[in-house]
């Protein structure tokens, strides 16, 4: 499951590293961006302002990535009990807190198996997005239109696969349909990075309060 979230988020790279090329970054600082900012959300929508404003729009990009990378730090306070203590590991850990490895460690059935799964995962797409990253750079305009291959569905179909199984009762698919709801209808309206908080912050509410939890019990979607 690790390689094949990491392979399938690391296609998506290769679209990453052209189109971040095509904004006006170059190589180096393209490859930099994948491997400190290390958040593909984040560093398409850094890219995307960027490319729309040059140099101008810095800050814009700064907040656009920055609120779109608020996520990681939910998932961080959902990963670290379930990690236990870390010590020297605590700075990797945070670096590989991303969508994939919290989606595959939490889908786990075992304290072991969750830790595996997110040190795997975290590992492999780091490894893979890095990687193609690079390659996308360096291809650059040669690809075109990176998206006509579908790399942009790659990752997103990667997360779906995982977040289905979880869809069993009717609790979780409430805050999924909730938050899906949310983030849909407001993506073309707000800036980058808003509709995915406010798609977070609709999930917790529906979630916290638990509304569905006692039909969910009874394995009942009806």
């Amino acid at each position: 499951m690790s390689l094949g979230v990491g392979i399938a988020t690391g296609l998506y790279g290769i679209s990453f590293g052209a189109l971040s090329v095509a904004s006006g970054l170059d190589i180096w600082q393209t490859q930099l961006l994948s491997l400190l900012m290390f958040s593909g959300g984040s560093q398409f929508a850094f890219i995307g302002v960027v490319a729309g404003g040059g140099l101008a729009s810095l800050p814009a990009a700064i907040a656009s990535a920055w609120m779109l990378g608020v996520r990681n730090g939910f998932y961080a306070l959902q990963m670290k009990p379930l990690l236990g203590l870390l010590g020297w590991k605590m700075p990797i850990a945070a670096q590989l807190t991303i969508d994939e490895s919290t989606g595959v460690g939490t889908a786990q059935s075992s304290n072991e198996d969750t830790r595996r799964g997110f040190w795997l995962t975290g590992a492999a797409v780091f490894v893979f997005w890095n990687t193609l990253t690079f390659a996308g750079a360096l291809l650059g305009n040669a690809l075109g239109d990176p998206r006509i291959y579908g790399l942009d569905a790659a990752a997103a179909a990667a997360f779906l696969g995982l977040l289905w199984p979880r869809l069993s009762s009717l609790q979780p698919l409430a805050v999924a349909v909730a938050s899906a709801f949310v983030a849909v209808a407001l993506t073309p309206v707000l800036a980058a990075g808003m509709p995915i908080l406010l798609a977070a912050i609709v999930a917790l509410i529906v979630g916290g309060f638990n509304l569905f939890a006692n039909r969910s019990s009874d394995g009942d979607l009806t």
